[in-house]
């Protein structure tokens, strides 16, 4: 899987993922096989994850032929049942991803997910053989009230099962008020909750915990990569509105640190 370490528990490369959200129709596929004439030419440093709507994963993959992962964006925790609409971490699994986001700030606020269902979640991920891409992050107003500390201490406990190491699980923290702003956290302030979540990993889950990348995400573009990439404890990005065209998305790869 993306993120495998070594013995030591540290990830061996960098992981660049894109969340498409709610775009993306057949013409969009065009964007992906872009990516992979690219990295043909020139294959990426770092490891490179693509989550399209779930109606695209099987032809992604298909077109990606193992050049980058593809992953979905969301799993309900059951294997199966009377979930209309809903789909599992199997289903995702048999349609050739081999990562899931869980957890994502948008999931958080427009589907009332809590930190147990996220945990729920990732279980279910770890279930079907999928890695979990475990999003955590305060909104503007805890920020505000210097709880963004507290937050992520509560999300990552409760959101992050058992269990995790570098091979199933990556962490995403995605202040929510960066996500499609426009703004973006200093470096500085980048850099300080990144030492904490890695400090909390550590202490959490041991020598497995110095290995679980922690991706950084929120307004990444082309334009500020190479300064977020190269921020201490970021071990990537979780890009979203930029991933969408494979140009800028490849800037962004191409940003980051070998």
């Amino acid at each position: 899987m993306i993120g495998r370490g070594p013995d030591n528990g540290k990830a061996t490369h960098m992981l660049i993922a894109g969340n498409w959200k709610m775009n993306g129709q057949s013409a969009a596929l065009a964007e992906i096989e872009a990516l992979v004439g690219a990295f043909k030419s020139r294959p990426p440093a770092v490891d490179v994850l693509v989550c399209p709507p779930a109606t695209l994963i099987s032809r992604a993959v298909a077109k990606v032929d193992g050049a980058f992962a593809v992953g979905g964006q969301d799993c309900h925790p059951k294997v199966s049942g009377a979930f209309t609409g809903d789909i599992s971490a199997e289903m995702l699994r048999d349609a050739g991803a081999s990562w899931v986001i869980v957890g994502h700030s948008e999931r958080r606020q427009y589907h009332a997910e809590a930190d147990a269902l996220v945990g729920s979640k990732a279980q279910a991920a770890w279930r079907a053989g999928l890695g979990a891409v475990i999003c955590i992050g305060e909104t503007e107003a805890e920020r505000a009230a210097g709880r963004e500390e507290e937050v992520v201490d509560r999300q990552l406990a409760a959101s992050v099962p058992d269990g995790a190491t570098a091979a199933n699980t990556t962490v995403a923290y995605e202040p929510v008020w960066a996500i499609g702003t426009g703004r973006t956290p200093t470096r500085d302030e980048i850099a300080r909750i990144h030492v904490h979540l890695r400090g909390a990993l550590t202490k959490r889950f041991g020598v497995a915990g110095r290995g679980i990348l922690i991706l950084y995400g929120g307004s990444v573009n082309p334009g500020n990569a190479k300064e977020i990439l190269a921020t201490p404890e970021v071990g990537g990005a979780l890009v979203g509105g930029a991933s969408l065209k494979a140009a800028d998305f490849l800037a962004i790869i191409e940003a980051a640190p070998a």
